[in-house]
């Protein structure tokens, strides 16, 4: 059977009907085939999802395997839908219904959510947030590392600690070997070059993990050496123009594996993963880019020469003046970067006057959570 009611987000009038055991939906611009298979496990009612968590009540394999639609009408918003062989009947929400089978689902660690910048100038300059107008208002901020990849705090009490404090407005500290915190300063017999006063080029943070941590926190406590100045580089806008140039160069990158590995006394770390991560649907979703601890196979004479012009390109781009944001952390500043894009850099400095940061991992899965739970939904 068929019926037809103008129900919709946009007020567009649907057709309802049942072809072969399915359903098909029409509006003004397309008709969509919806499987009985689907509909049947999106059921919500109350035999087949707990009411207060909204959890499913019953697996795949208690549904039948010819399980159809065989009646379908529309009342007012609402769509009523009845199944064969079982006899299940339940209802849908007819808006909720058509955004579900209209919009594929959202994945905000893609780069199809994302404002890519490929060059500074492509930000519109930086903006420092301070920590008490972010404390009252965390959404612009949150959202900013999550479209745009970082940023930036100020005014963060300097004090150590404190950049835990930050991580947890969010989400959840991330705990590795270098502890909950770690502090980027001058050791003697540093394990990681992070720990000297030597420049560091743009870098994503221990690739060498599985997961890699997907947030990273970086607070200045103190910053009075000659140098030392932070610098970001869009690592999703590189692969993007990359593809665009060199889409044979983008190819090799997104299937070559190379190992990642961090060695200490105390840690034996190691990963496999191309530099650049892609989704199902071949969408930029991570980029692992680390110098120092990326260790290339030993791949055919042929297969190393196409891997590593491709990685020249890529660095070529990454390393590109005009693509790094390059700024100096002072005592209060607290950034905030999205570890699986934005690569991170710093030039050297000088142990005369100090300068010590702190810093902790975090991710995003929290702090989308908290953007969804501050939105209301």
């Amino acid at each position: 059977m068929s019926s037809q009611v103008a129900a919709s987000p946009s007020d567009t009038l649907v057709g309802v009907s049942v072809v072969d055991g399915d359903l098909t939906l029409t509006d003004g611009e397309r008709t969509v085939e919806v499987a009985a298979v689907w509909l049947r496990d999106s059921c919500t009612d109350a035999e087949s999802r707990d009411p207060v968590s909204g959890q499913r009540l019953f697996d795949i394999g208690d549904l039948p395997p010819d399980v159809r639609v065989v009646e379908a009408r529309v009342s007012g918003e609402t769509l009523e839908v009845a199944f064969a062989p079982d006899g299940h009947r339940s209802r849908f929400d007819l808006g909720e219904l058509l955004d579900a089978v209209r919009t594929p689902p959202r994945d905000d660690r893609n780069e199809s959510g994302k404002r890519l910048w490929p060059r500074v100038t492509d930000l519109g300059g930086l903006t420092r947030v301070p920590w008490a107008r972010y404390v009252a208002d965390p959404a612009p901020v949150l959202r900013s590392v999550v479209e745009d990849g970082f940023a930036l705090l100020a005014e963060v009490p300097a004090r150590e600690g404190q950049v835990i404090d930050v991580a947890e407005t969010f989400g959840f500290v991330r705990e590795t070997n270098y502890g909950r915190i770690f502090d980027v300063r001058i050791e003697d017999n540093a394990t990681n070059l992070a720990f000297t006063g030597r420049a560091i080029s743009p870098h994503t943070d221990n690739p060498y993990r599985d997961p890699v941590p997907t947030i990273q926190l970086l607070h200045c406590l103190a910053n009075a050496a000659d140098g030392g100045d932070s610098g970001l580089v869009d690592g999703f806008a590189a692969a993007a123009r990359l593809r665009e140039q060199d889409p044979a160069a983008f190819s090799v990158l997104a299937t070559t594996k190379v190992a990642y590995r961090f060695d200490s006394p105390d840690a034996h770390l190691e990963s496999l993963a191309p530099l650049v991560g892609l989704d199902a649907g071949g969408r930029i979703r991570e980029i692992r880019y680390n110098n120092r601890s990326m260790r290339v196979p030993a791949l055919p004479r042929e297969e190393a020469t196409a891997f590593y012009a491709a990685y020249r390109a890529l660095a070529d781009l990454v390393l590109d003046p005009a693509a790094q944001l390059r700024f100096r952390l002072d005592p209060g500043d607290c950034v905030i970067f999205d570890n699986t894009r934005v690569l991170h850099a710093r030039s050297a400095f000088q142990a005369v006057g100090g300068r010590h940061l702190q810093g902790t991992y975090a991710d995003l899965d929290g702090l989308l959570s908290t953007l969804a739970t501050l939105a209301g939904r």
